[in-house]
């Protein structure tokens, strides 16, 4: 992406997932800054799921550690329990936890990208641009359902 390059977020509608009312208001606060005039906030991910399926919504952002239903449960139920286009829908995971283990089960649940925190508003803004400019195939086989993992291969787009 070159510096010419915008992502227009203003006609976006993205859905915030986070258990912690005062993370997810200062998520909010962020997407306010990006442009974002339609934003859904729930504290769950089971709320969030009821919304995803009566709503139109072009990015999940979530960091949820609900015991019933946590980001790593959401994301596989997203990508294999919902008909396409749903399934699709690009999911931003954001975790505190930023050890490789944790990394790994957000990558092998579908998610788009794991985000560690502490997140600043750049980081974030990056990998949104980047997912604009995804090229990745969407794999579905009997263990995996989500973009194709292996970024590695690809990088990030040009310019990044």
């Amino acid at each position: 992406m070159t510096t010419n390059d915008r992502v227009n977020l203003e006609h976006s509608t993205v859905l915030l997932i986070d258990d912690n009312q005062t993370a997810l208001d200062m998520l909010s606060s962020v997407f306010n800054g990006f442009g974002v005039k339609e934003q859904i906030k729930c504290s769950s991910a089971l709320e969030g799921k009821t919304i995803i399926q009566d709503r139109s919504v072009d990015l999940v952002v979530i960091d949820c550690a609900d015991p019933q239903m946590d980001s790593y449960a959401f994301a596989r139920w997203l990508r294999r329990e919902t008909p396409v286009p749903l399934r699709h829908i690009p999911i931003i995971l954001l975790t505190g936890h930023a050890s490789q283990t944790k990394v790994k089960e957000g990558r092998d649940c579908g998610v788009s990208f794991v985000v560690t925190k502490p997140l600043t508003p750049a980081v974030l803004l990056k990998r949104i641009q980047w997912l604009a400019t995804d090229e990745r195939q969407f794999i579905e086989c009997a263990t995996y359902v989500g973009p194709d993992r292996r970024v590695r291969n690809f990088g990030p787009p040009m310019g990044m």
